[in-house]
């Protein structure tokens, strides 16, 4: 009989609502995830560990370790003290924001063990990806990592963290449609296979949230959001790269983390690099009205200014974005600008925006 169909990776257990953390030992309890109990767990500064303090009142057999930043040394430390305890762990369970996350799934895959994702925060997809975006010597990289075998979202810590994370969250998940665009410019000018199951998840994530009238104090929306982000991560999975959910935009994303380090968060960037590529096309006046107005609506960055970056500087970073990614192509490589034309661009992209600011009446 002829395979009529694809097994597609996925988590086992995806649980997003208020006093999710509750649930967690009851899900490390299920022995597809952890066979005998005897779990490891990473937690960051802050929420995480007082989850991990929860969580060691309901399950005995947990061995708490701490993670201190996003490089890939600290998730090599993490990976050889785990290894060092002598303990036999069958699963290790990351608990805290992006950092702690990307760190977690980079150990758990060179340990060989199933990883549970605990996020605090909705800053950006790597909640569920088979990504982990870590600080090397050079700046950030991507490493392809196994996607977690359970995502775990407590809405009640979701909205102690700072609302500039849950804004980043927003901005990185719309930033898809730009990233989905320029995937099918690479299939048409380049005979790029596009995985059209793949675009399905990242389209309908972002266009969930693109659309959504909430704020995001609205738990409604919140969990739309977790939703969205959790659905980017099987995107990529799909895929087998992080195509779906990054092209251009996180192109110039990487270029200003490596120019100039901590400006904005990772989705900020995201959404401000989507909103450029997308004024670069020659068919995207509905997609930039439409990205352009979510951003409005979310409070999130339009301009360079907004991030305190200068019409200059963002210049350079869009000069140098396709460096960041050799293999891929995006709208950033078609055109091939030069820095004159770059500068004209920024110019049109913010006239762009603001004429769209006063029709709207905001």
């Amino acid at each position: 009989m002829p395979l009529l169909s694809r097994i597609l990776l996925g988590p086992l257990e995806v649980d997003i609502r208020p006093g999710a953390v509750d649930g967690l030992a009851r899900l490390l309890a299920d022995q597809r995830i952890s066979g005998g109990g005897q779990v490891a767990v990473a937690v960051g500064p802050g929420l995480g560990e007082e989850i991990a303090s929860r969580l060691a009142d309901t399950l005995a057999t947990a061995s708490v370790f701490g993670v201190d930043g996003g490089s890939v040394d600290e998730a090599v430390r993490l990976q050889d003290t785990i290894r060092a305890s002598g303990r036999g762990f069958d699963a290790l369970v990351g608990i805290g924001g992006g950092r702690t996350l990307d760190v977690t799934k980079y150990a758990a895959t060179r340990l060989g063990l199933p990883m549970v994702s605990v996020a605090t925060n909705l800053a950006h997809d790597g909640v569920c990806s088979p990504v982990s975006s870590l600080e090397t010597e050079i700046g950030k990289e991507s490493f392809g990592v196994t996607m977690p075998i359970a995502a775990v979202v407590d809405l009640d810590y979701v909205r102690r963290a700072p609302v500039e994370m849950v804004r980043s969250g927003v901005g990185d998940v719309v930033s898809n449609l730009s990233a989905i665009a320029d995937w099918e410019l690479a299939g048409r000018e380049r005979g790029e296979r596009v995985d059209g199951l793949a675009v399905s998840f990242a389209r309908m994530a972002a266009e969930s949230v693109l659309h959504h009238h909430g704020h995001v104090d609205d738990p409604e929306f919140l969990v739309v959001l977790a939703e969205a982000l959790v659905l980017s991560g099987i995107a990529m999975t799909a895929a087998g790269s992080s195509r779906p959910c990054s092209g251009g935009d996180h192109e110039i994303l990487h270029a200003v983390d490596r120019l100039y380090p901590g400006t904005g968060q990772h989705g900020e960037l995201a959404g401000l690099g989507a909103l450029f590529a997308t004024s670069l096309r020659v068919d995207g006046d509905r997609a930039f009205a439409d990205l352009d107005a979510c951003l409005r609506h979310h409070d999130l960055p339009r301009r360079p200014g907004d991030l305190g970056l200068t019409s200059a500087q963002f210049a350079e970073a869009v000069r140098v974005a396709p460096a960041t990614r050799p293999d891929r192509y995006t709208v950033l490589e078609h055109l091939a600008l030069d820095r004159p034309a770059i500068d004209r661009a920024i110019e049109a992209c913010a006239d762009r925006a603001a004429s769209a600011r006063c029709h709207s009446g905001s």
